[in-house]
């Protein structure tokens, strides 16, 4: 029997029954239209952690008093830990490191800022030495980042996030201009440029003030610094530097060579490698839980086949007598059931596009679909489907004549 012979009878087989057929893909629509949105979202998400909020230069790594924590355990081993200290700071600036180009800090808590009658609540303030800026390229709209002299001599002076800017002075140009922070004047010298928002949370509503001036007014005791290293000669130099950051900060808390760090260390790579992990698990999570839709479409499948056989059997057994192959009676079964299967899936990829797209526009929530997800997904449920007809297809095609045609 011809493929196209074979695809025209199958074809005719479901239309001959409409109604059953269409209900029998909702099963594989809802795992196809499941997976292809969880996918979606994961791989877009995926891409929008490691272009957006992972924004450690490949040569630049974060010497953190936490670091990665990973269970409760780490935490509570993480909690007790030194603070990072000014003097851990100028202990790396200050030492020559020959794989060190350059060594900045920052702290930070959360606010309110005050302009005239205005009050803004939940702003981070930041304070900072001069070079943060530059290394994490954070650039400014309109004025200046502040320089050594005005760090040197904690001059009152900030620059503010786009939407800080945004509450305070919505119809003013900023600079020059005073706000207040915990009671203290500080004049605005520069507005960055708007960053945006990472995984809902904005990255504009914030404050960047000298660090002598935030050591001095807003630091408590209790308050640990956050350290950033860049290595000399680039990405090749960055495991020379971590190394000998490592062993001074080691030998300045005299620490033990059986011990771990009393301190993280966080590159991009680290950073990367912990994001996979957790969303490796939500992928492997999620398409679990659509794989069980899909199994019950691919039964559901496997069962209006089998009713199908039964139905038929005075068919097939006419066909038989009249000089029809076994494969030829099996391959039509197994055809029905992909092209069942198939039409979910596509109708499912459907679903899944409009999902991911209603995500995307309407919850600003990153999410893209890829060819591969669009080969898998029509992949998957082809697959279902054959597997699903298998079992139909070997006993239509294993049907006794006699009996078939008794049947009939």
């Amino acid at each position: 029997m011809l493929p196209a012979d074979l695809a025209r009878a199958a074809l005719g087989a479901l239309r001959a029954h409409k109604l059953r057929s269409f209900l029998t893909l909702l099963g594989v629509i809802i795992g196809v239209t499941t997976m292809v949105s969880v996918v979606a979202v994961i791989a877009g998400l995926d891409a929008y952690v490691k272009d957006k909020v992972i924004r450690l230069a490949p040569d630049v790594f974060v010497v953190d008093r936490l670091g990665i924590i990973q269970s409760h355990k780490d935490f509570i081993q993480a909690l007790k830990r030194p603070l990072l200290t000014w003097e851990d700071f100028l202990r790396i600036r200050d030492a020559g490191l020959p794989h060190t180009a350059q060594v900045s800090t920052r702290a930070f808590r959360t606010m309110t800022v005050k302009f005239g009658a205005l009050h803004l609540a939940n702003v981070i303030v930041v304070g900072t030495t001069p070079n943060f800026a530059p290394m994490f390229q954070l650039d400014t709209e309109s004025g200046r980042y502040f320089t050594e002299n005005e760090d040197r001599s904690a001059a009152d002076v900030a620059v503010i996030g786009a939407d800080t800017r945004d509450e305070l002075f919505p119809h003013l140009d900023p600079l020059g201009r005073t706000l207040t922070l915990g009671g203290l004047p500080f004049r605005i010298i520069g507005v960055f440029s708007r960053q945006g928002k990472a995984l809902g949370f904005s990255r504009d509503n914030l404050v960047c003030v000298p660090i002598q001036v935030y050591r001095k007014n807003f630091m408590a005791a209790s308050d640990s610094l956050n350290i950033q290293v860049q290595a000399r000669g680039g990405v090749a130099g960055l495991d020379a530097s971590v190394d000998e950051v490592r062993t001074l900060l080691r030998a300045a808390r005299h620490t033990s060579f059986r011990d771990p760090d009393p301190f993280g260390v966080l590159t991009q790579d680290v950073l990367q490698d912990l994001w996979k992990q957790v969303s490796r698990a939500a992928f492997v999570l999620m398409l679990l839980v659509s794989s069980v839709s899909l199994g019950v479409g691919g039964i559901v499948i496997m069962n209006i086949m089998l009713v199908s056989v039964v139905e038929r059997t005075g068919e097939i057994g006419i066909r038989l007598a009249l000089g029809a192959r076994k494969q030829d009676i099996a391959r039509q079964f197994l055809l029905e059931a992909a092209i069942l299967s198939l039409c979910g899936g596509i109708a499912g990829l459907l679903a899944g596009t409009c999902v991911t797209w209603a995500v995307r526009t309407l919850v600003d929530f990153p999410a893209r679909i890829t060819p591969g997800i669009v080969g898998a997904s029509i992949a998957v449920a082809t697959l279902v489907g054959l597997a699903a007809g298998f079992l139909p297809a070997r006993r239509a095609a294993n049907l006794a004549v006699i009996d078939a045609l008794r049947a009939e």
